[in-house]
């Protein structure tokens, strides 16, 4: 099953939550959807140089909450919050409603190199500039590993190097368990447009598994850094009672 379905779809309730997140009267639920698709193109193709990774939105009543996750915060923001307050202005006009009040969020990625949307923007864009996509594909994943990710594959398929029949070229490293839902992996697709046709390219990044302690979640390193916390103090408490003894 964790084959089939979307990575994030399938933990969506339990290690992740919506990208959209808002209640919808009656009959406009429709609209808003199709609102939140056209805000996330606009932005996509407004930001194009900014290393977008994702982007949430909130709404309420008459306000939309955007959020930005980007790993270029100044690109956005620019010199004196100048970039970013003509970059709401600009969605406030593609919104066509002059009642709604919009806000902006810039957010920085911590660490962009394990982003899968910024890995698959990278691929992309080596692919289109006519670089061998299995460089592109090598220097990703070592990129990946360099920032100390658990497993990772990427996908590539189409027609490749300009050959008449398409194919999927593939590269792993390290493990992906797609089955496990607690498990904390990224998926991004894309597509390159080149002269020979468009290419797909398709990322995992398995981060390490997450669990609930105390209705809060945590990643596997946090846990086995609590976890050996503990051991220490337990140990720590044993040996002082033995020279009590």
């Amino acid at each position: 099953m964790g084959q089939k379905v979307h990575p994030t779809g399938f933990r969506l309730g339990g290690i992740y939550t919506w990208s959209s997140r808002w209640f919808a009267k009656h009959g406009s639920y429709r609209a808003a959807l199709k609102q939140d698709i056209l805000i996330r193109k606009f932005l996509q193709k407004r930001l194009k140089d900014a290393s977008v990774s994702k982007v949430d939105i909130e709404r309420s009543a008459s306000a939309i909450t955007v959020n930005i996750f980007t790993a270029k915060p100044g690109v956005i923001i620019g010199r004196g919050g100048q970039g970013v307050e003509a970059l709401r202005k600009e969605l406030k006009q593609f919104l066509l409603d002059p009642k709604v009040v919009v806000t902006l969020n810039i957010q920085e990625v911590d660490k962009p190199n394990l982003s899968a949307m910024l890995v698959v923007q990278a691929i992309v864009t080596d692919i289109e500039k006519r670089i061998p996509f299995r460089r592109a594909m090598r220097q990703a994943l070592a990129r990946l590993i360099k920032a100390s990710a658990e497993g990772a594959k990427i996908n590539i398929s189409g027609r490749l190097d300009g050959a008449e029949i398409a194919r999927t070229e593939k590269i792993a490293h390290g493990k992906i368990p797609l089955h496990t839902i607690r498990a904390n992996i990224e998926y991004a697709r894309g597509a390159a447009r080149t002269t020979y046709g468009t290419v797909g390219v398709k990322v995992w990044i398995y981060k390490g598994e997450i669990y609930d302690q105390g209705n809060v979640l945590v990643s596997t390193q946090a846990a086995n850094l609590a976890s050996n916390t503990r051991r220490r103090r337990s140990v720590g408490v044993g040996q002082l009672n033995d020279q009590k003894a």
